[in-house]
């Protein structure tokens, strides 16, 4: 037979259950607590590093490459084909105007000097024997024209006392005849010898005119060549610094031939390198940045190479502070092309939590607690990053690689 329970023993276990649901409530609650205190993701405050956010200007940059350069460099060359005699000055000396850098071998180009001298020499003994010639010939033949002009006065008298004695009955009219026709040939006579002085003339002439001409490229070049055999003696043409000289004594150059560099080192340029995927960005006058360590230098792009090699652009940068004392020659830096420029935005020093993407998650701290934000970003530069929205002036953003916590909303400083 049942017993009934009683309505006291009901309530009792009613309020048992109960009791036993809200332990398991308690006992679950502290397991989460507990679990998340012993699991919750952290990073140690000397680990990362941080920036508070701020309102400024912000330029937008793309990266190159630069060296150093002096902005005004002599290379001085061989005039002649030579050999290195004696080196003077070595790379880093300082110069005057006038003093020597190098000498040279020049025996082969003094002898081909005294060559072309001696050529010209010969020329000039033709040209005054052409003349003596000329003299002689046309004085020849005027003589022979002046004795041609005494016989046809004869002539002429000749045929005159022919007429005369035809006229008293003492000749005949064939003496006569005779007489003009010896007249009429010797005045032919005289006429080709006048052409002859005249055609001997010219022709004697253009010969000298001819030998005068060779002369002339014989005295050019023998000119040439002396210039050259002066600046055989390399002299720096202005003062500066050598920056490199070639010291092989004994080496055979030829003309043209690079024998030293003289730079004046009170003002330097650079000269930029970027891939010609920027080509649209680089263009004369842009603003540029160059970091040297922790030295920035502004200036502009000057000119840019309208040639591009192995899919490289170049391009000459002029400095604002063209002598400032951190600048040597060949010196590699750092350029940045200024390409856009934002006022008054909210910003915050670059590091390596940004990544390059316009829309990105970063950590702000606040309270120990560093809480995920996802933000948009702007433009960036080197120093700075522009931050859209998603936080405030004063907040602090850690600045430092944050990736492995990729998967946590807060992260705890300790």
């Amino acid at each position: 037979m049942d017993k009934e329970i009683t309505q006291e023993v009901t309530i009792q276990n009613r309020k048992k259950g109960v009791t036993i649901a809200l332990i398991s409530v308690a006992i679950l609650v502290a397991a989460i607590w507990l679990v998340r205190v012993i699991f919750k993701s952290s990073v140690k405050k000397s680990d990362i590093t941080t920036a508070i956010v701020k309102v400024g200007n912000i330029d937008n940059t793309i990266n190159a490459t630069g060296e150093v350069l002096p902005e005004f460099e002599e290379i001085l060359t061989s005039p002649i084909n030579a050999s290195i005699k004696n080196v003077i000055m070595d790379a880093g000396n300082k110069v005057k105007a006038g003093q020597s850098i190098l000498t040279l071998d020049k025996s082969a180009a003094q002898n081909d000097y005294d060559k072309q001298k001696f050529q010209l020499e010969s020329k000039q003994n033709e040209i005054e024997k052409l003349k003596l010639d000329l003299n002689k010939s046309f004085f020849d033949i005027k003589s022979n024209n002046d004795i041609k002009q005494l016989h046809i006065s004869d002539l002429t008298d000749a045929v005159e006392n022919a007429k005369r004695l035809f006229s008293a009955g003492g000749g005949t009219r064939e003496g006569i005849e005779q007489a003009e026709l010896n007249l009429k040939v010797a005045q032919l006579e005289k006429k080709q010898i006048e052409n002859e002085i005249k055609n001997k003339q010219q022709t004697m002439q253009i010969e000298i005119k001819e030998a005068q001409l060779a002369a002339d490229v014989l005295r050019s070049d023998l000119k040439a060549l002396q210039h050259k055999l002066d600046l055989a003696n390399i002299v720096a043409t202005r003062a500066g610094v050598v920056t490199y000289v070639n010291k092989n004594i004994g080496q055979n150059i030829k003309e043209g031939e690079s024998l030293a560099r003289i730079a004046d080192l009170s003002s330097f340029k650079v000269q930029g390198s970027i891939s010609d995927n920027a080509i649209n960005d680089v263009h004369n006058g842009i603003p540029v940045i160059v970091l040297i360590n922790d030295t920035q230098l502004k200036g502009h792009v000057a000119n840019v190479s309208p040639s591009i090699q192995n899919s490289i652009i170049t391009f000459d940068i002029q400095l604002d502070e063209r002598n400032n004392g951190v600048l040597r020659p060949n010196m590699k830096v750092d350029v940045y092309l200024v390409t856009a420029t934002h006022s008054h935005v909210m910003m915050v020093s670059n590091g390596a939590a940004f990544k390059g993407s316009n829309l990105q998650d970063i950590f702000v701290l606040n309270n120990g607690i560093a809480q995920k934000r996802t933000v948009h970003i702007g433009l960036t530069n080197f120093d700075n990053v522009e931050i859209k929205d998603g936080v405030k002036p004063g907040d602090i953003v850690i600045t430092s690689d944050m990736s492995e916590f990729k998967n946590s909303k807060e992260v705890v400083v300790e």
